[in-house]
C-alpha cells in the first residue's frame, strides 16, 4: 500500500457520504452540500429517490446497488469505477445507506482511493442500527427502572458473513443485539442465540424500511419470532433487535402510531405546482402519508410584451377601486413586477384589496397588506357577488394568463368594469409523470 500522505494530482475528490437510514430528511447538512456540488453521484439500492433530486441536474448518476442475490456491480467494479471517474478530475459523491463505515464497505472504497493516490473524505451518516429502532420506539440502551433490568450495552452484528448466510459464530454478549441484513438468516440467528444461553422468552423485533412511511415492525420472542415474521410476510430489507428493550415499544411507539398518524401506510399524489405544494406536503407527511409530488403544471414568467397590460394597470392603479388577487402566485408575481417598475406596496394605498383563499390572504399579509374582503367561497360567481355587494365599480383582477373569465363577466353583468391583468403563465408539466404508477 502506498503512503496515504500524498499530494493530490487533480481537483478530484471522492466523498463517501452516509445517506442515513431511509428518510431523506435525515441526511446530514454536510452530506447534502457534497451531493449538491458533485459531478458524479454513485448511489445504492437503499437510497431514497428524493435524495437524488438534490443532485445537480447535469451530474452523472450511477446506480451501484447491491441486494441479496443481485448486484449491479461487484465491489471491485465499484472501486475501479470510482477511481476511473476521479482520474477524470471529477468530484464524486458516493452515497451509501446509513453510515459508510457501518457494514457499508466504506473502508474498502477508502483504501482503494489511498492505493491509487485519490483524495477522499468520509461524511458520517445516521446508521439504521440505531435510527430504525428509535423510529420503532425501541431505545437500544435504557437505565434499569422498576421491573426493567436495564440495557447498558449494545452491539451491531452483520446478519451474514462474506462466505456464509449466517452471522459470525461467536456473537457478542451485549444486552441489546442488532443484526443488519439478517432476515434470511433469522432461523440461524435464533438457533445461535438460544444455543448460547439466551432465554426463549427474550423479546425480538424486526423493523423493515425503518424511518420511512413504509416502515413495518414485527414483534415476538426468540421462540415465536419466526412464525410472526412468516405470518406478516415480512421481507428484506429489515434489521433485527434482540433484547429486553424491545418491551419498551409498547409504550414508546410514536412514528407508526395510527393514533397520531391516521394516514400511515397511505400513498398520496400531490399534483399542485411545486411553488404551492410545500405546505400541503408537510401536513400530509406529518399525518403519516407517503407523498409523491407530481406537479401537472409549472409556473412560468410571461414574455416582455405579455406584461404590458399589467404594467399599464400598475401605473394607473388609482383608476381602480378594487384589486383582486386570485392566488399566492399572483401575489408573488405582482410584487416582482412592482419592483421592476421601481414601486412598492404604497402603490396600492388607494385601493381596496380582495384575496381569494386564506393562502392568498396570508401572502398579502406577509407583505403588509390586510385584505378588505376574503370570500368564503372561491367560486367566481360568489366572489363577484361579494364585490358587487361592496359597491365595486372598477376592478383589476390579477391572475394567470390562462383561466376562466367568469369573474370578469359576472362583475360586468352586475354593472362593474373589470380588467384582467396576467402576471404569470400556467404551463403543463409532465416531467414527473413516470414516477407515478397507477
Amino acid at each position: 500500500m502506498k503512503n496515504s500522505s500524498f499530494i493530490p494530482r487533480s481537483s478530484s475528490l471522492v466523498s463517501l457520504v452516509g445517506a442515513g437510514p431511509g428518510d431523506p430528511k435525515l441526511l446530514t447538512l454536510r452530506g447534502r452540500e457534497v451531493l449538491e456540488a458533485a459531478d458524479v453521484v454513485f448511489y445504492d439500492a437503499l437510497i431514497g429517490e428524493e435524495l437524488l433530486k438534490w443532485a445537480r441536474k447535469d451530474a452523472e448518476k450511477i446506480f451501484v446497488g447491491k441486494r441479496a442475490g443481485a448486484h449491479a456491480l461487484t465491489q471491485d467494479e465499484i472501486n475501479a469505477l470510482l477511481i476511473e471517474k476521479a482520474r477524470e478530475g471529477k468530484t464524486i459523491c458516493r452515497l451509501k445507506g446509513g453510515d459508510p463505515f457501518v457494514f457499508g464497505r466504506g473502508g474498502e472504497e477508502a483504501l482503494a482511493c489511498v492505493e491509487n493516490e485519490i483524495p477522499f473524505e468520509i461524511v458520517p451518516g445516521i446508521s439504521s442500527a440505531i435510527a430504525a429502532p428509535a423510529y420503532a420506539g425501541i431505545p437500544v440502551t435504557h437505565r434499569a427502572d422498576g421491573n426493567f433490568t436495564g440495557a447498558t450495552s449494545f452491539a451491531v452484528v452483520t446478519g451474514h458473513t462474506k462466505t456464509d448466510d449466517a452471522p459470525p459464530e461467536n456473537l457478542p454478549t451485549a444486552d441489546t443485539l442488532i443484526f443488519l441484513m439478517g432476515v434470511r438468516a433469522l432461523p440461524k440467528i435464533v438457533a445461535q442465540l438460544m444455543a448460547a444461553g439466551r432465554d426463549g422468552s427474550t423479546p425480538v423485533a424486526l423493523v423493515r424500511w425503518g424511518t420511512t412511511s413504509e416502515q413495518e415492525v414485527v414483534v415476538g420472542t426468540l421462540e415465536t419470532i419466526e412464525g410472526e415474521v412468516e405470518r406478516a410476510g415480512l421481507k428484506p430489507p429489515a434489521l433485527i433487535i434482540v433484547g429486553e428493550v424491545v418491551r419498551l415499544r409498547e409504550k414508546l411507539s410514536w412514528f407508526d402510531n395510527r393514533k397520531f398518524k391516521p394516514l400511515l401506510g397511505q400513498t398520496i399524489v400531490v399534483t399542485r405546482a411545486r411553488e404551492q405544494a410545500s405546505g400541503l406536503v408537510v401536513q400530509l407527511e406529518k399525518l403519516g402519508a407517503r407523498v409523491l409530488q407530481c406537479p401537472t403544471i409549472r409556473i412560468e414568467e410571461l414574455s416582455a410584451s405579455e406584461y404590458s397590460r399589467l404594467d399599464d394597470a400598475i401605473q394607473k392603479l388609482s383608476d381602480f377601486d378594487w384589486v383582486v388577487f386570485t392566488s399566492t402566485n399572483g401575489v408573488e408575481k405582482f410584487w416582482q413586477r412592482l419592483r421592476v417598475l421601481e414601486r412598492d406596496a404604497r402603490a396600492l394605498g388607494r385601493n381596496k384589496i380582495a384575496a381569494i383563499g386564506p393562502a392568498t390572504q396570508q401572502a398579502l399579509e406577509a407583505r403588509g397588506i390586510h385584505p378588505d374582503f376574503v370570500p368564503e367561497s372561491s367560486i367566481s360567481e360568489s366572489v363577484a357577488a361579494g364585490l358587487l355587494e361592496r359597491d365595486a365599480q372598477r376592478v383589476l383582477i390579477v391572475r394567470a394568463l390562462e383561466g376562466r373569465e367568469a369573474l370578469q363577466k359576472t362583475l360586468e353583468a352586475g354593472g362593474a368594469q373589470a380588467l384582467i391583468a396576467a402576471c404569470y403563465r400556467n404551463a403543463p408539466d409532465l416531467s414527473n409523470a413516470e414516477n407515478v404508477r397507477v
